[in-house]
């Protein structure tokens, strides 16, 4: 399957990455670092650059299905972290269709959800400032995809209460200082439910105060 991906074939690389995003469903984290190993970084992050937008959706589908559940999202995101926020970077910057940026910002949102992982986010000015962009953008499915970046960002469920009080609350101050909880709550005023119900729930349960 790994060496399908690096097949000259874009259909070839697909049914390749297709198997291997398939395989890291909702896999254990030791499946997920043979993936890793057997795919290869090098190679990983080669397909995020495909130019054939099936290749990267799909590529897209599999780094989603490893970055999913707390522990599995801090342990990649440190041995990868700085070349997945490159890639994430460059995806949202280039002129790609909407699925390609929503499937983008869902692999943000998952990283916005780990333990450690989120820091990579928060220390990363230019990544928080395309966020805050997406959820003004016209696309609402890619405002909602923004909008759950916000709200992983927001809280977390760490061990200690305190901590993570304390923590919440940096994230707040700073997510407020660039004006992103202003936006959040201006979305409560959508005129999509969908993205309208989502922002009022993430301003009432993370007790955001304008």
């Amino acid at each position: 399957m790994c060496g399908l991906t690096q097949s000259d074939s874009s259909a070839l690389r697909v049914n390749g990455i297709w198997a291997l995003m398939n395989m890291a469903f909702q896999a254990d984290q030791k499946l997920k670092g043979e993936i890793v190993r057997a795919l290869g970084t090098e190679q990983l992050f080669r397909l995020l650059s495909d130019p054939d937008t099936n290749v990267l959706m799909k590529t897209l589908g599999l780094l989603r299905n490893l970055l999913s559940t707390r522990p599995h999202i801090d342990q990649i995101m440190s041995s990868h972290g700085k070349q997945i926020m490159q890639a994430v970077t460059l995806i949202l910057e280039g002129e790609h269709s909407i699925e390609v940026k929503e499937q983008t910002l869902c692999i943000l949102a998952n990283i916005a959800d780990g333990n450690t992982a989120k820091e990579l986010i928060m220390t990363n000015d230019d990544i928080l400032q395309k966020i805050k962009y997406y959820m003004g953008h016209s696309n609402v499915k890619l405002q909602l995809a923004a909008t759950f970046c916000i709200s992983n960002l927001i809280w977390n469920e760490e061990d200690n209460e305190a901590d993570a009080m304390t923590g919440c609350q940096e994230r707040q101050d700073k997510l407020r200082e660039l004006g992103i909880v202003d936006i959040l709550h201006k979305l409560t005023q959508a005129l999509d439910p969908n993205l309208c119900e989502r922002c009022d729930t993430h301003v009432r349960a993370h007790y955001v105060v304008g």
